[in-house]
């Protein structure tokens, strides 16, 4: 893993943010800490990051209401949140806005540091020019690997990391079946509940991004996982 990532923290608990941010930094990270979801939003919008970690509970601006800000300025960037809640539909919520990951407090700074690692190293997984196919013709959508970019007659749709990570994977396996296990090991890297609750959020959202051409179909197989249906 790369040294010097820039990473954003916002966490109200002033005892709590002191401790993460000197973790972070002595394991090689830039943590700049944000005590609300307001000053967040300034500090991202006055340099930029490389990694979110984003308390749920904040005043002023709360995580999730902070998150879809972020993402009408960087669909890409990733977001860890924290939050002291374990209800299924705070969860949920975070993925549908955005989250790459979530911890619920209390943790160990080891699984955080797990957990942040693991997320760029996803974030980070671009297969090698010439060593793997990059572009795709799903129906009559071009899809570039690289770029991240679904065109259709000339338009282009911009794709988020994992957005791009999920149909990469369809590609590969295009008519046939996408385990769910292993999509889900290769992307979120473990099969978790809320994993896949969220790879089915991105199955979604994949569907009306491609539903302009009646012929390309992303269909369920119970029980088993996935098949991109297209010429």
């Amino acid at each position: 893993m790369k040294n010097n990532v820039r990473i954003l923290l916002c966490e109200d608990d002033p005892n709590l943010g002191s401790l993460l941010t000197e973790y972070l930094n002595a394991k090689g990270f830039e943590t700049t800490l944000a005590t609300d979801g307001a000053e967040g939003l300034k500090f991202f919008k006055r340099q930029p990051f490389e990694f979110l970690i984003l308390d749920v509970m904040m005043p002023v601006k709360d995580g999730f209401t902070l998150a879809e800000e972020i993402r009408q300025l960087d669909r890409h960037v990733p977001i860890l949140f924290l939050t002291a809640k374990s209800m299924k539909e705070d969860t949920l919520k975070g993925f549908k806005v955005g989250a790459d990951d979530y911890m619920t407090k209390p943790f160990s700074m080891e699984e955080l540091l797990v957990r942040i690692n693991a997320i760029l190293r996803r974030s980070a997984a671009i297969p090698e020019q010439g060593e793997e196919e990059v572009n795709f013709q799903i129906g009559k959508f071009d899809f570039d690997y690289n770029s991240q970019k679904l065109s259709l007659s000339g338009e282009e749709s911009k794709l988020t990391t994992k957005e791009n990570e999920l149909l990469y994977l369809l590609c590969k396996h295009k008519n046939g079946l996408l385990e769910r296990d292993y999509a889900l090991k290769a992307i979120w890297g473990d099969d978790n509940y809320f994993n896949g609750r969220s790879m089915d959020v991105y199955i979604a959202k994949l569907r009306k991004h491609l539903k302009d051409d009646p012929k390309v179909e992303i269909i369920n197989v119970h029980g088993r996982g996935f098949k991109l249906l297209a010429n």
